[in-house]
């Protein structure tokens, strides 16, 4: 059995940066629903034409062409140790989705690990991160805040879901980059003894 995780954390947690640590120690392959999209797009595959008609409409891509792409790619990385799936899933019907997905393929989620981290510091963090990264959405308190309530929504329902598997640990995202990722990887040892 693979080590597949589930990483969440609001914007400005510091996933990306944890989500490298942890696929340099254990191995494992990132899957970012967001990068996929554009190789697919890029390459032109037929899911990704098909994504892109529908982003092109302003439109949400719909599961199965989401869930179509991942599975791709886990096939495409049979040989990894294991995943980060980040971004993904975002609903109880995405995470039910790639639950069947992996069953089939004799996987399942290891652990769903959320980085929590205080809004306020969140807001700081991103407008801090804004004046270097240039990013729009990171300079606009506004919609730094409204970024960070969609991530709660969302993440809120999929919490429940994985909790009732015994899967779900938050995380205080709040420390050191190497003491959090220590928080991190005592939570994956104690899944996979």
């Amino acid at each position: 059995m693979s080590l597949n995780i589930v990483l969440f954390g609001p914007p400005g947690a510091g996933k990306g940066t944890q989500s490298e640590k942890l696929v340099n120690k254990y191995g494992l392959v990132h899957l970012s629903t967001g990068d996929i999209f554009r190789a697919n797009i890029k390459q032109e595959t037929n899911l990704g034409k098909m994504a892109k008609t529908y982003m092109d409409a302003g439109n949400l891509v719909p599961d199965e062409v989401t869930i179509g792409m991942l599975e791709a790619e886990v096939k495409k990385n049979s040989q990894a140790r294991g995943f980060i799936f980040d971004g993904f899933p975002r609903t109880p019907a995405q995470a039910e989705a790639l639950d069947k997905f992996l069953d089939s393929i004799g996987e399942k989620i290891t652990v769903m690990l959320a980085l929590q981290v205080p809004e306020e510091e969140l807001v700081k963090r991103l407008l801090l991160r804004g004046k270097d990264s240039g990013r729009p959405d990171d300079q606009d308190e506004n919609i730094v805040r409204k970024r960070i309530q969609v991530y709660h929504d969302q993440t809120a329902v999929l919490a429940d879901y994985y909790g009732k598997q015994g899967k779900f640990h938050g995380i205080d995202g709040i420390g050191e980059i190497d003491t959090i990722f220590d928080r991190l990887c005592g939570i994956i040892g104690s899944e996979m003894n």
